[in-house]
């Protein structure tokens, strides 16, 4: 998998990238990055014209397996700059 770096993904945010959260929203209701829209992965392909496909997305989960299989389905999809922060830890 890879990862961006955690520095990376504050200066997207700082410049506008938006946020996903691909967990379930019981894991997101416990704990999330402020900010971040609750995209679960589950739900992407019936959800996925709620992220706008000019602006960057970064996306995170628990381990990186999840937002890692949503980068690769909205690269498929049209998306253009979407990464992968991984783990919600890594942002801190």
């Amino acid at each position: 998998m890879n990862f961006i770096a955690p520095q990376t993904a504050r200066q997207l945010v700082d410049e506008g990238a938006l946020l996903v959260d691909v967990r379930s929203p019981q894991e997101f209701q416990e704990q999330h990055i402020p900010g971040a829209l609750n995209l679960p992965l589950q739900e992407l392909e019936a959800r996925t014209d709620e992220l706008p496909k000019d602006r960057t997305l970064v996306l995170y989960c628990r381990s990186g397996n999840r937002s890692s299989m949503a980068r690769r389905y909205l690269l498929t999809h049209g998306y253009e700059e979407v990464h992968d922060l991984g783990p919600l830890t890594r942002w801190r």
